[in-house]
């Protein structure tokens, strides 16, 4: 494809890869002139109400790792990443400004503060240039789904059952076009350290089940790892609801949530897996959680603001306490149930934990210490890695009694201690390595 005249700027957001970018791979096709923007927003490092900081050391790390990755893997295509601690608001229009830029690429966010942010860029650019966004951060496109936005499924196996019987998953993109080297900036731009957001250095917890660096070459090697080298997702569906280790599930989750790594190249490296080792209900069941992870954007596309609301998505008008003393309990592991503490524990130590305890901290939080969902929303927005709005607050939503889930469940803690931590060795771990720093 000729390319045209003008100068584009791809404005990252949660979509930190070089690789199946649909921004990155039309602006490169289009344009003479690409450059990349990723900006620290100062709004996501704020200290929530209830003292803890919006964005923790744990996640913050994991971010700059990418955030490194990404600029070495944006410089072997000959493009600039520019990185900036402020408002990408005010830092986009100095730099469209400046460069003479024509054309900005970006993904489409919906959620609240992504929306405010666009909303108050536009403003601040009017119609000097041109806006082109895409959704590229499903595994459906919005387009192929066979149901619009506002119809989707309140229950997530009709929506399921509809895709995969009538959708298809688009193929990933083509690498970006390398551009010639006079595209680069003169200026290498540095990336901040923990103790710029006011976090001291991390050490790695020697029990950690999450080891891993940020980045999508890191992605790329876990994928390798679970795939390929040890063939662990033959397993998947077995071990998926284990509690120690690095390998009882994929923990792709973390890639996926900043978009180091795209749900596209995972579903296709299953399908490859399926063509070449085997096909099972493990390897299904990998796709199955994708397909979860669309379903909490869709309903966050379909239901807004509402998800983020005490009453959740079914306006229930449960009563709800807001107790410091109660939240910091649960945070810090001291609360009546072992089970419970040891996940918080781990929690806090790592910034992971396990899918089977992440159900149990937050139904106890929600339906016994029958207190304000949100809050613990925000504590694990603050903490996990992973964290990634759409899945999080849905996950909340649904154990809380205000979601998705038709027979609002409340999880038998100590049972489910037993089913999963026969023996107590997972729960003895976290609640006598408490003094590990």
């Amino acid at each position: 494809m000729q390319k045209r005249e003008g100068k584009a700027i791809v404005w990252l957001r949660n979509d930190l890869r070089a690789t199946d970018h649909a921004g990155l791979y039309y602006a490169s096709q289009k344009h003479q002139h690409v450059y990349a923007y990723y900006a620290f927003d100062p709004q996501q490092w704020q200290t929530t109400p209830w003292g803890f900081t919006k964005t923790g050391a744990h996640r913050t790390q994991f971010l700059l790792e990418t955030i490194a990755q990404l600029q070495h893997d944006l410089a072997q295509l000959n493009i600039s990443l520019i990185i900036e601690q402020k408002a990408p608001q005010e830092g986009i229009a100095a730099w469209v400004a400046q460069l003479g830029i024509t054309h900005l690429y970006f993904q489409e966010e919906w959620t609240q503060e992504e929306q405010q942010v666009e909303t108050e860029l536009r403003e601040n650019l009017g119609n000097t240039i041109t806006y082109q966004s895409h959704y590229d951060q499903f595994l459906y496109h919005p387009n192929d789904v066979p149901v619009s936005p506002e119809d989707i499924p309140e229950v997530f196996t009709v929506f399921r059952k509809k895709c995969e019987k009538m959708a298809k998953v688009r193929p990933c993109f083509a690498a970006p076009t390398k551009l010639d080297p006079t595209n680069l900036l003169d200026k290498k731009f540095s990336i901040p350290t923990l103790l710029d957001f006011g976090f001291a250095p991390l050490t790695q917890h020697p029990h950690s089940a999450f080891p891993f660096k940020g980045g999508h070459r890191a992605g790329r090697d876990r994928m390798e790892h679970y795939f390929w080298d040890t063939e662990k997702l033959s397993y998947y569906k077995q071990t998926r609801n284990g509690l120690l280790g690095i390998d009882y599930s994929a923990k792709l989750s973390t890639w996926l949530a900043n978009g180091s790594l795209s749900a596209r190249e995972i579903y296709w490296e299953v399908k490859e897996y399926e063509a070449q080792v085997e096909k099972n209900q493990s390897t299904y069941w990998l796709i199955f959680e994708l397909i979860w992870r669309d379903y909490f954007k869709y309903i966050s596309l379909k239901h807004g603001n509402k998800i983020f609301q005490q009453g959740g998505i079914l306006q229930r008008d449960y009563s709800w306490k807001n107790s410091p003393k109660l939240l910091n309990k649960w945070i810090e592991g001291q609360t009546h149930e072992p089970f419970v503490n040891a996940n918080m524990i781990e929690l806090k130590k790592t910034g992971w934990m396990s899918n089977r305890g992440r159900q149990n901290v937050a139904s106890y939080f929600a339906k016994n210490l029958l207190m304000d969902w949100r809050m613990g929303a925000a504590y694990f927005e603050s903490q996990l890695v992973d964290y990634d709005v759409h899945s999080n607050y849905g996950n909340w939503l649904y154990v809380s009694g205000v979601g998705n889930d038709p027979r609002d469940r409340k999880f038998n803690v100590r049972l489910q201690a037993e089913r999963y931590d026969e023996g107590g060795k997972y729960q003895r771990l976290w609640n006598q390595n408490t003094l590990f720093e």
